[in-house]
């Protein structure tokens, strides 16, 4: 357990923690509103913080396991699955660019094992990586949005936020697809799924 993965350990931890903060005004009543959203937005910027830290200490200080191979991935799944569910559920993201994105996480997660078992990682592309851009974006534009709700009300700027908070979600979930497609695109050509059915 090296600070990468320590780093990585505390996104699984904070996730919960995200869940329960972003209720706390639904459980317990409006005047746990305000606290709710800036929990929220802190627990968001400390979860994309560790994810942004933990790759980067580990690639410069050669601190790379198998562990943290596994584990950092899942970490993201982990973690923002649980905002998505959070901004679906207060009917902020629409339910249908969630269900892509879950579909997709699970898959890749599952292309990973089998990858992982052969000895070949998958490879980042272009897609994947605008897809975890506008993952964390959009996670954010949804919590920014609802905190603001709660302190300005129906004001123009939120009615502005509306579109645009949606507009990044469906760019999120394009994107999630087309990453995906383009790592069994990747898998296909370099031959691995069919010597894994032999």
């Amino acid at each position: 357990m090296n600070i990468p993965n320590k780093l990585t350990v505390s996104r699984l931890i904070m996730a919960p923690l995200f869940f329960i903060a972003f209720h706390l005004g639904s459980w317990f009543g409006p005047s746990f509103q305000d606290a709710a959203s800036i929990l929220t937005l802190v627990l968001w910027a400390l979860t994309e913080l560790t994810d942004l830290l933990d790759g980067q200490i580990a690639r410069s200080k050669n601190l790379v396991t198998d562990l943290g191979k596994v584990m950092d991935p899942f970490a993201d799944t982990f973690s923002r699955l649980t905002y998505f569910v959070c901004l679906s559920g207060a009917g902020i993201m629409p339910l249908w660019t969630f269900i892509l994105i879950m579909w997709r996480e699970f898959s890749i997660l599952f292309v990973r094992m089998l990858m992982m078992g052969k000895g070949k990682p998958v490879a980042a592309n272009i897609w994947g990586k605008s897809k975890a851009v506008l993952y964390a974006v959009s996670g954010a534009l949804g919590i920014l949005y609802i905190a603001l709700g709660n302190w300005v009300g129906d004001s123009s700027l939120i009615q502005v936020m509306r579109p645009v908070v949606t507009g990044v979600f469906v760019l999120a979930a394009l994107a999630a697809v087309m990453s995906f497609l383009t790592y069994i695109k990747a898998i296909i050509r370099d031959g691995s799924l069919s010597s894994m059915s032999r």
